[in-house]
């Protein structure tokens, strides 16, 4: 089994999940007390926003470079950043690193691939949203990338900042982001992605008429393949 390096902290509550899946997958393949290898650093989640809100991406790179190095010296064979939005400064994190990353926005466009959608939605913070870097390397891969309206970007926002970061998962905030991916399947969308992990506390297949396809899910699947071989 390799050992997985994780940075994590962006926020505490998409760690957690990627830790408990990560280790309910190990003991799903392989039984018994197995459980996954890993290496976590956690960065303290005001502090990257707080630059990422100033646009410091630079200051942002500085702090999860570091983190990344020190998974490294622990001894993780290869690295996942546990965050979507943050995948800003991925390419950053994989030069200052002799391990490979997993990078999230590959692994889930593949899944896409595999499903056969050439269309996909996207549906994350509003700086995922608004921005080019996540879904131009989705888009790297031959699939067509759609975002809901610029109207709705504050809600979603809201909902994940001051809603699911803290695990509070709301009913109508459940209807608010289905009737967004309603509006996505109107647009040509095929299938939707849930390009923040904490999304994934609130949609579930059954949400939705198209595919849905959750980031957190595929990333640790994904790992667990590489990790186990």
């Amino acid at each position: 089994m390799q050992t997985i390096g994780l940075v994590g902290g962006m926020s505490w509550e998409s760690s957690a999940a990627y830790y408990e899946a990560l280790n309910r997958g190990v003991e799903e393949r392989l039984g018994g007390l197995h459980s996954a290898a890993t290496v976590m650093a956690s960065v303290d989640f005001a502090t990257v926003t707080e630059l990422q809100e100033a646009e410091d991406w630079d200051g942002v790179a500085v702090i999860l470079r570091s983190a990344a190095q020190s998974v490294e010296r622990a001894g993780a064979d290869f690295l996942m950043l546990c965050t979507t939005t943050f995948h800003r400064v991925a390419e950053q994190v994989q030069d200052a690193v002799s391990i490979p990353l997993l990078h999230l926005g590959d692994v889930v466009a593949e899944a896409c691939k595999a499903e056969g959608v050439e269309n996909v939605a996207l549906l994350g913070t509003k700086f995922a949203m608004s921005r080019t870097f996540f879904t131009d390397r989705i888009a790297s891969h031959g699939l067509g990338v759609l975002v809901p309206d610029a109207a709705h970007h504050d809600e979603l926002n809201r909902i994940i900042y001051d809603e699911l970061v803290h695990g509070k998962v709301v009913d109508d905030s459940r209807r608010a982001v289905v009737g967004m991916i309603s509006e996505l399947w109107d647009a040509g969308a095929g299938g939707v992605i849930l390009g923040c992990s904490e999304l994934e506390l609130l949609i579930r297949q059954a949400d939705s008429e198209i595919p849905v396809f959750p980031c957190t899910t595929l990333h640790v699947a994904a790992a667990l393949d590489r990790a186990l071989g």
